[in-house]
């Protein structure tokens, strides 16, 4: 018999599951249910309201990309080693992102505490981006700008990919960020102490 935290997390990633694929505004509580496998009980008991179970699985959602993303961008390595890992790690380009499929979900855009969820997810990973960037030298509105950019490729290479049918276009779009991001002279910091001659 599973204990009521296996339930809830049952609930959770089964919701989890059904937003990337259909959306939130398109899954109804009862189809989370099923496809958990807990109890009815369970579900009430857990998320007494679709906006209960909602802000739970996109919560979930958010912070499992988050993790992901620092677990590339944070550590020893050379910085931009880590933001090339970041960029390159192997993704399910077919599938979407998880979280950037949410910003054109409109039941999530319209509901502004699923919205702000979204936002700071977004937020969180540019900062992380742009603080791995600083590390490697870069300026910070120089590495601000790369952040945005590191973080749009990997975004717009899922679109790429699902409006073409080809996983290609993500890995095409990631070579060449990462060629133009490996020619950095321009934006590093001057040191101050090597004159111009």
């Amino acid at each position: 018999m599973s204990t009521s935290t296996d339930a809830r997390d049952r609930l959770v990633a089964a919701a989890q599951e059904m937003f990337a694929a259909q959306g939130v505004g398109a899954t109804s509580p009862r189809q989370v249910l099923a496809a958990s496998g807990v109890g009815q009980g369970s579900l009430y008991h857990h998320f007494p309201t679709k906006h209960d179970l909602a802000a739970a699985a996109v919560g979930a959602t958010v912070e499992s990309a988050l993790t992901a993303a620092r677990r590339d961008l944070e550590g020893t390595a050379p910085a931009l080693d880590r933001v090339v890992a970041y960029v390159e790690r192997p993704r399910d380009a077919l599938a979407g992102c998880k979280v950037g499929r949410l910003t054109s979900d409109q039941a999530v855009m319209d509901d502004d505490g699923l919205r702000d969820v979204v936002t700071a997810y977004f937020v969180r990973l540019l900062d992380v981006v742009a603080t791995t960037l600083r590390e490697a030298g870069l300026a910070d509105d120089a590495a601000r700008d790369r952040a945005h950019a590191a973080v749009a490729i990997v975004q717009g290479g899922y679109v790429l990919a699902r409006a073409t049918g080809d996983p290609e276009a993500m890995q095409a779009a990631v070579r060449g960020f990462v060629t133009l991001l490996t020619d950095l002279p321009d934006d590093r910091h001057t040191d101050p102490t090597q004159e111009t001659m």
